[in-house]
């Protein structure tokens, strides 16, 4: 990549290199606005900035280029798109529709080192960080399609490929970016990151003051199971975790969501349910039952519906609130790292 992409700056970082280049300060938030609000993808289209300060723009910088290899879209409004990076890499990003408006997925890395066993997304390993512009473009290319409805993203979801808190900084760049009042201004109670429990930062993201929502992949209610399912876990064990969500907790006083994927005979039994209450129960949380999608190159099978329900009555008759969470795209592959996988299988 010879340039930086205009995506990967701040309205203040723009502001600074105005400056540097002899240029207006307030011609920074000019250019602010041409990328956020007009969404254009080429400087050329700039009409109110000088000749002369488009082609500084074009000299030092570049749009993303995000081009579409594969688009789904299901029969319950989702889309997906398999998207090639500069370098021939691929990531995906979904939109999906929902009663209260457009909800966007995006992802953080090529591919995952995490190595969750029942996800489809680390196959192949960890290839690289996105910048916070590469997670930007998503969402504009999102909105780029809203725009044609006369719609817009009310929402994002950082549940892509990948795990934000292995690249935490690109993560909050592309979140300060987002909730900018002169960009696309996305409410901060409107975003959630989820993380598979990265301790650290956890506790650093607790300590960032901010409104957004946090969600944690749990997927087991105890250190033994939550190892075989997530290896993460044996680099952060899940009393630390649940420790550093405790700090979170105390100093935000925000809820937490915690993301549980019931997969057939491991996870899912009713004395889990038990196990699971108990150790949250003390928390201010929301727990989302996930039933696991099938990935054919793992062999987990999904919970029969019955034994889902129970899952659910039994955290509740014991004073947790549960959900199941509305499958969106099913017929599509929408499952992270599904889409990319059929592709990485083709090539």
């Amino acid at each position: 990549m010879d340039k930086p992409f205009i995506y990967d700056f701040t309205l203040e970082e723009l502001q600074t290199w105005a400056k540097e280049n002899g240029e207006p300060v307030f011609r920074a938030a000019q250019i602010f606005d041409w990328i956020y609000v007009k969404r254009v993808d080429n400087f050329e289209q700039m009409s109110n900035l000088s000749k002369e300060l488009r082609h500084k723009l074009e000299e030092q910088f570049q749009f993303v280029t995000l081009k579409e290899i594969t688009k789904y879209e299901s029969k319950d409004g989702t889309v997906k798109f398999l998207f090639g990076l500069h370098d021939e890499h691929a990531i995906e990003t979904v939109v999906m529709k929902h009663n209260y408006g457009n909800s966007v997925c995006v992802t953080t890395q090529v591919g995952c080192r995490v190595g969750c066993t029942f996800c489809a997304s680390t196959l192949g390993g960890l290839k690289r960080n996105l910048t916070a512009g590469e997670i930007v473009a998503q969402v504009v290319q999102a909105q780029k399609i809203l725009d044609t409805r006369d719609e817009r993203v009310s929402s994002i979801v950082i549940m892509g490929t990948g795990e934000p808190f292995e690249n935490y900084e690109e993560t909050m760049k592309f979140l300060r970016l987002m909730i900018h009042e002169k960009g696309l201004n996305i409410g901060q109670r409107h975003i959630t990151v989820s993380t598979s429990g990265i301790v650290p930062n956890i506790y650093k993201f607790a300590d960032e003051n901010t409104q957004i929502n946090l969600a944690i992949s749990i997927h087991a209610p105890n250190d033994a199971l939550r190892s075989k399912l997530m290896p993460v876990n044996r680099r952060f064990p899940f009393n630390d975790v649940m420790d550093s969500l405790r700090y979170y907790l105390a100093k935000t006083g925000r809820r937490i969501t915690f993301e549980y994927a019931l997969i057939g005979g491991v996870n899912d039994r009713p004395e889990h349910a038990e196990e699971l209450a108990d150790v949250i129960k003390d928390m201010l949380c929301h727990v989302n039952l996930i039933p696991v999608n099938h990935v054919p190159e793992r062999n987990y099978v999904r919970t029969p519906r019955n034994d889902i329900f129970e899952f659910q009555r039994i955290l509740e008759r014991k004073g947790i609130n549960a959900t199941i969470r509305r499958e969106q795209g099913h017929d599509i592959a929408a499952a992270c790292g599904q889409l990319r996988a059929k592709h990485l299988e083709a090539k």
